[in-house]
């Protein structure tokens, strides 16, 4: 199923930038704002307060929805026939499927234009989310969600193997099987594809150590399930003078997945996590580690892990038609028991590994992991890991009832954890509604990791809010631009108020 989710989204490709900021809520994803935008189940995580300030349709109290959401890739230097190239090798491997024709040529290139290029994907799906909103009582909702966070930028040396595998430029030397005989000859650039294909082993005379050929590269891949619920009502005051408002919640968290390498001149350091679903072969060091899990179920892939997120927000309304707001949200932390490795700083002095057959860069979790991969592994018992928690601010102003606009910052409390934004982002934007059940956004984002862009998005709401559909995109220049470095799109058409 979540195949399939996954495929959709990738099929429904818009033009856009990585964030992480707005979730799967495709009506805030438009605009790049969110703070003081969202006021049902979608502002879980964002900010619980806004669960008292009402549903803003009359004699609609109740809000569901499902099938919302987000999917996107970002790297600022890659062109969008890469990044075109990468979602469609994403795809192939949701559909498990490789591409026959990447050849030697293919891998030299993709090794060449990944070296030293920061990428981030994300995926968001909400599988479904309830809330209640009254006046007396205040708001209370639920969610369950789903969110996949990559980051990766890997040095020369670290790029080149993963592509290459045993040809890496690395090795100065190749032992080769041809006609039942074996030989080793030197690694040169003018070998035939049938003396490439006949290589089995790659090897170097003076070798580096792993945090000698890493220095340089960051991966972080974060794969959780979460639990989101949340409160908020008015404290004191009155909306149309002057109102405050407060906001918790929190989630329950599994996570499938947990990847994070960080090598620089600090040295190597790595801790990693997957579900089975995976089908990584961690070969005999499996046999010797305490957190070995290998049981898989049908549906959805075992979880590794738990933990909790907690969120605490306060926001205010001036005159009924200023909103400011600020929330801290998912602060705590994520205990990984099973499949949990970390690396040991040995000298690579040869391997037996193929080179990637696509360009889907998330593979190399398995060229660095699997039994005869690139890196060292020690088995440990588990690894506790802090969310990638954030504190943001916000403010909007609505001077006309068809007319809302404002601004968000999102910062991130450890850029380090992953999943976490890599710095902060800012953004500006709103709504202008013609007619009322039409309404168009825009905005502005920008920081992070990531430059100037122009989210747009088209929701229609229909029967006094009773039902809504929308699409969304976060990068407008991306449809007229040929450079743009972005790809992604926001979609949800199953809201639903009474």
């Amino acid at each position: 199923m979540l195949k399939v989710l996954f495929i959709s989204a990738l099929s429904l490709l818009g033009f856009t930038v990585f964030s992480q900021t707005q979730g799967s809520a495709y009506t805030a994803v438009g605009k790049g704002v969110a703070t003081t935008f969202l006021t049902d189940y979608q502002c879980l995580g964002i900010n619980n307060s806004a669960l008292g300030w009402g549903t803003g349709y009359k004699d609609k109290r109740f809000t569901t929805g499902s099938s919302e959401f987000g999917f996107g890739i970002y790297s600022d230097a890659l062109s969008s026939s890469k990044l075109k190239n990468l979602s469609k090798s994403l795809q192939d491997q949701l559909l498990g499927k490789g591409d026959k024709n990447f050849d030697w040529g293919q891998q030299k290139e993709a090794a060449t234009n990944y070296a030293l290029s920061g990428i981030a994907i994300f995926a968001d799906y909400n599988w479904a989310g309830f809330s209640f909103q009254g006046k007396k009582f205040g708001g209370i909702a639920f969610n369950i969600s789903e969110n996949y966070q990559w980051y990766s930028k890997l040095s020369q040396k670290t790029t080149d193997i993963i592509f290459k595998g045993q040809l890496s430029g690395y090795f100065d030397s190749l032992q080769i099987v041809l006609n039942g005989d074996t030989s080793m000859i030197a690694n040169t650039q003018n070998l035939s594809p049938d003396t490439l294909a006949a290589a089995i082993k790659g090897s170097v005379a003076i070798p580096l150590r792993l945090s000698e050929i890493t220095n340089g590269s960051s991966v972080k891949m974060l794969w959780t399930r979460s639990y989101n619920f949340g409160y908020g009502r008015k404290i004191i005051g009155k909306d149309s003078v002057f109102a405050i408002y407060g906001g918790i919640g929190g989630r329950f968290i599994q996570s499938m997945a947990m990847f994070d390498m960080e090598s620089d001149e600090n040295g190597l350091k790595l801790y990693s996590s997957l579900s089975p679903a995976f089908n990584l072969d961690y070969g005999a060091i499996a046999s010797t580690n305490l957190s070995t899990y290998t049981t898989t179920k049908g549906g959805l892939p075992a979880s590794v892990g738990n933990g909790y997120g907690i969120d605490l927000s306060a926001s205010a309304i001036f005159f009924g038609r200023l909103k400011v707001a600020a929330a801290v949200n998912n602060v705590g932390s994520v205990t990984y028991n099973r499949n949990v490795y970390s690396v040991k700083d040995t000298l690579l002095s040869n391997i037996s590994l193929a080179g990637l057959n696509n360009n889907n860069v998330t593979e190399s979790v398995n060229q660095l992991m699997r039994d005869g991969g690139i890196l060292t592994l020690q088995g440990k018992e588990k690894y506790v890991v802090n969310n990638p928690s954030n504190i943001r601010i916000g403010a909007s102003f609505q001077p006309f009832k068809f007319l809302n606009f404002g601004f968000d910052m999102v910062a991130p409390f450890n850029k380090s954890n992953p999943g976490s934004i890599q710095n902060a982002v800012f953004s500006f934007g709103g709504d202008i509604r013609p007619v009322k059940w039409l309404q168009f956004s825009v905005g502005y984002l920008g920081g992070g990791i990531y430059k100037t862009n122009v989210p747009v998005g088209i929701n229609f709401i229909l029967r006094d809010g009773a039902y809504e559909i929308g699409i969304s995109s976060r990068d407008a220049i991306s449809f007229f631009s040929k450079n743009t470095k972005s790809l992604s799109a926001a979609f949800g058409f199953a809201r639903f108020r009474f």
